[in-house]
């Protein structure tokens, strides 16, 4: 622990994470000042812990006080550009500095951050510049033609400015800068979701979020504290990875490991040999991919890691188990969403419950209910709805979603789900994705489980494709792990066979997929979630 340091209270300066946190939350006013990036950033510098780390990059590190005389310089900058409270920034930055001197800059200002994915297309860029009416664009130099190429047809843009020019207009900014005074209820983040359906829609959320988040989650379910160093390698511009490497750690005084560039299986595992973080946070996928590195639990040094947290997408029982085995570590499965900020619902460290996403977290409340919005008994298949503090009150300029998804002070979260006696929640599918297969409702979750926990199989993703008499059927699409991959016709179906029966011996008959094709990969979102709409076409 830091000397004499106590954690500080919302917006006042101090108080414990003891209690009834959600309490405290609504306790302050809502006229009471409030600016994240003064709470996050400054908060650490004003209470003596500017030397501590707030980042490790590559081998090298930066310190609060570093971190903080670049937020100011940054939102010097941005205010140079016309930026003005309730403005948008869209920012399409790798995990650096830069991105939260960016960030952090723009709500400093009172200004609202808009991470985008640095993997999309011009016209994905163009469509969310013009939705957000952004009027600056902060962009890595090698993404710059991207924006280049779309730039006139975005109309309310002002100005792009590449990384490069960024800290060189740094240079010559005052180090110096009042917060804007804000309040708890003003805009900050705007998170658009990954637009797996069609044109991607912005979550609103105010200052107020990110405490309540770092709070409930990063401090009530992982135990984040001073001296955690957190590895995300989900990226801040999601909304998951946000949390993980900018402002949980920031609540406390933590530091994260920040790597730019997209993370192979091999790479995931150098970080953490080298670096040596106390917390993991990525997606199923990456886990299981990184399960099949040969020979890693003797290639790379995992010791350091205390917490490995699995969100994103649902966590197969066998990578579960094979990682446990492998790395003496559980995977802590966790629920959460960009509308919801963070999670909502979540294992414990310690108390995991093999197959099950966990508990709803403490300051949520979550029901499941039939089509009627009915409250539906144990053990059966229901519509989720969370209610928090974190939840985003609308989406920007769409009404008739904001509608049909914010019921009030419920959240209509679009995923189905189970609950044991326990509490304990089970993922059953999206609610458009669920397959009615003999008049019985069918988990794809629940057979892509089955079909992952066979040797041979990395992942699945299942689908309901209706036949020519109209009635739907599971089609299972599988990738296959290395070495596995079948010589011939004949051995590939074999194989299929194979895997068809052992489904069939682990679960009821109309729940076994009527084809199974094997392929390369799986459409997935940024996110890492199967695009089931891209298997059915």
């Amino acid at each position: 622990m830091i000397e004499g340091w106590k954690r500080p209270d919302y917006g006042h300066g101090s108080a414990g994470c003891q209690g009834d946190v959600s309490a405290r939350i609504g306790a302050v006013s809502q006229a009471d000042p409030f600016n994240a990036a003064a709470f996050f950033v400054d908060r650490h510098v004003a209470e003596e812990r500017g030397p501590r780390p707030v980042f490790r990059v590559t081998g090298t590190s930066v310190s609060y006080a570093e971190l903080a005389e670049r937020v100011n310089r940054a939102g010097h900058v941005l205010a140079a550009l016309g930026v003005e409270i309730e403005h948008r920034v869209v920012l399409v930055l790798y995990d650096t500095p830069t991105f939260a001197a960016a960030f952090w800059g723009a709500l400093k200002l009172g200004a609202v951050a808009v991470p985008l994915n640095t993997q999309m297309s011009p016209e994905e860029y163009a469509f969310i510049l013009n939705d957000s009416r952004a009027r600056v664009a902060v962009v890595e130099d090698a993404l710059l033609p991207k924006l280049a190429a779309v730039r006139d047809h975005c109309r309310w843009l002002r100005a792009v400015v590449g990384v490069g020019d960024l800290h060189e207009r740094m240079t010559w900014a005052s180090a110096t800068l009042a917060a804007a005074l804000t309040v708890r209820e003003d805009m900050a983040y705007w998170g658009y979701t990954s637009g797996s359906t069609g044109h991607p829609k912005a979550a609103v959320h105010s200052h107020k979020d990110f405490l309540a988040a770092a709070d409930l989650v990063g401090v009530g379910i992982f135990g984040l504290g001073p001296e955690d160093v957190v590895f995300s390698a989900s990226k801040m511009y999601f909304a998951f990875g946000l949390g993980n490497s900018l402002y949980f750690p920031a609540r406390v005084g933590a530091a994260s490991v920040l790597v730019p560039e997209r993370l192979t299986p091999e790479r995931a595992f150098e970080v953490i040999t080298a670096e040596r973080p106390t917390a993991f946070f990525a997606v199923a996928t990456l886990y299981a991919r990184m399960l099949q590195v040969e020979d890693a639990e003797r290639r790379y040094d995992v010791s350091s890691l205390r917490l490995c947290v699995s969100s994103g997408e649902a966590l197969p029982p066998a990578v579960f188990d094979a990682w446990r085995a492998r790395f003496g570590h559980e995977l802590v499965d966790v629920v959460g969403s960009t509308e919801a900020l963070h999670d909502f619902i979540a294992n414990r460290p310690g108390a995991v419950r093999r197959g099950s996403s966990g508990q709803v977290i403490p300051g949520f409340e979550a029901r499941l209910v039939d089509d009627a919005g009915r409250p539906v008994p144990p053990g059966t298949v229901g519509h989720l709805l969370i209610k928090g503090e974190t939840l985003s009150p609308y989406y920007w300029n769409r009404l008739e979603r904001t509608r049909a998804t914010m019921l009030g002070e419920w959240l209509r979260t679009g995923d189905m789900f189970s609950q044991d006696a326990d509490g304990y929640f089970y993922f059953a599918a999206r609610s458009d994705d669920m397959l009615k297969v003999a008049g019985m409702w069918v988990s794809p979750a629940e057979i892509e489980a089955l079909l992952v926990e066979h040797p041979a199989v990395l992942e699945a993703g299942v689908v309901g494709i209706a036949g020519e008499d109209g009635l739907v059927t599971p089609r299972a699409f599988v990738v296959l792990k290395a070495g596995h991959a079948p010589a011939s016709a004949a051995e590939a179906e074999a194989l299929v066979a194979e895997l068809s029966g052992w489904v069939k011996q682990r679960t009821a008959g109309y729940k076994v997929p009527h084809t199974i094709e094997l392929v390369a990969d799986l459409p997935k979102t940024a996110t890492g979630k199967i695009q089931r709409f891209r298997l059915r076409d």
